[in-house]
């Protein structure tokens, strides 16, 4: 199963590092678990958006998907916890997403435009780490992952469309540099310990 990634890879500011890699093949328990909170914070931001954007019929539509996939993704992930015995306990949240949307403008439109970047490089980013992950774990776990790729991908995308129609397009490409930037130092920076979108764990 081939997924294309080139524009993610392009997108994205960076790979992420072999460590964060070794740190996932040895906290696969914590892995799932955090996985599982990252499918619902996603379906999340994506009902909230739902609420944000009453008049706007191509985002209502698109985030309504994106809520649906996220929490049959969620599904998934319980079950295959549940079938490892995982017992599905409470995490703290990495620093990640919550760093990034530090970043978002003030105004309507700025902090509307900024949450939809913001959401791309979540995206992006989940999907990049499925795709690092996978050939390395199990081969129940690699399949799943490798299922996930095309709907993350188009998430990605979704959000960045989204944007796009909000505002010039070197207003949006200044914002992607700035955040751009912060997401680099997110992924790159070591972090104290590992989660799904953490930084590398010595």
């Amino acid at each position: 199963m081939h997924t294309d990634l080139s524009d993610i890879e392009a997108f994205l500011p960076c790979r992420t590092p072999d460590q964060w890699v070794q740190n996932a093949l040895e906290n696969q328990e914590i892995l799932l678990i955090d996985h599982a909170n990252c499918e619902k914070k996603a379906a999340s931001t994506a009902i909230n958006l739902t609420y944000r954007c009453t008049n706007d019929f191509e985002l209502l539509n698109k985030m309504s998907r994106l809520a649906r996939e996220e929490m049959r993704h969620f599904e998934q992930v319980i079950a295959i916890m549940e079938r490892r015995k995982i017992v599905y306990r409470h995490l703290s949240a990495s620093r990640y997403a919550a760093d990034l949307r530090s970043l978002v403008g003030e105004g309507d439109v700025d902090k509307l435009v900024d949450v939809l970047i913001v959401g791309a490089f979540i995206e992006a980013r989940s999907c990049e780490r499925f795709a690092r992950i996978a050939p390395e774990l199990d081969s129940e776990l690699c399949r799943f992952y490798q299922s996930l790729l095309k709907s993350e991908a188009r998430h990605y995308r979704d959000y960045l469309v989204l944007a796009r129609r909000m505002v010039s397009q070197s207003v949006i490409e200044s914002r992607i540099i700035t955040i751009s930037a912060r997401e680099r130092w997110l992924v790159e920076s070591p972090d104290v310990e590992f989660r799904f979108h953490s930084g590398p764990v010595a």
